[in-house]
Order: structure tokens, then sequence, then C-alpha cells
């Protein structure tokens, strides 16, 4: 009888522990673009390897005034074009969700994409 009660109650502990993680998903995780170093010339490649989420943060952080942090698709990322109406981020400490999917940004201060002020982020 022990033995059975036992066996009940490591089950319903078991059950409420899986119930627990399926009810409540993972909090998205907060990248800083660049690291330490932030959102400048050179950072395009700063995102291969990383496992990126839909709902994940990027924080574009930079001196105010010097860069930009542009969404924009991939033919404005290949090109390093800044189309119009594209939402542009000015402050200085910008945070973005990721949609799932692929999502690109650039800095939209002429030459500065060039310099590899870009980035790819793939959402699973």
């Amino acid at each position: 009888m022990i033995l059975k009660m036992s066996i009940f109650v490591t089950m319903a502990a078991l059950g409420l522990l899986l119930h627990s993680n399926t009810a409540h998903p993972a909090h998205p995780t907060t990248y800083t673009v660049g690291d330490s170093t932030g959102w400048t010339f050179g950072v395009a490649g700063w995102e291969n390897g990383k496992n990126f989420k839909a709902h994940d943060k990027l924080v574009f952080k930079y001196a105010v005034g010097r860069h930009t942090a542009v969404v924009v698709d991939k033919s404005s990322y290949d090109y390093c074009t800044v189309p119009d109406g594209a939402p542009t981020f000015t402050s200085g400490n910008d945070t973005i969700t990721l949609a799932k999917g692929h999502n690109y940004f650039i800095c939209g201060v002429p030459g500065h994409c060039q310099a590899g002020m870009k980035i790819a982020a793939n959402a699973a």
C-alpha cells in the first residue's frame, strides 16, 4: 500500500512539473548587439552561431546622432539601402523584438552599412 501511494505521489508531482513547463513558455532572451562593443562598424557576423527565437530582444547600443538601427528587408540588407518608411530607431539604446523568421537590420547613416553595420538574425 505504501509503495502504491509513493508511486501515485511521484506521478502526480511529475504531472504538475510537466504541466507547469508547458503552461509557462521560456522567457525571451535579450541580446546586446555587438556585445560589449555595441552597434558599431564591423558588427556584421556577430549574430552567427546564436540560436534566436521569436520574441527574443535585440538591444542596439550606440552614440546618439552617430548611428541608427533600421529594420529592413533582405534586398535592402544586401544592397545597404533604407527604403521609404522603414522603421528607424535613433535613441542609442533601442530594443527591437525579433519576429519569427529572418530579421534584417542596418545602420541608416550613409556608408555605415557598407562598413559592416548590419546583421541578419534568423529566429526560430
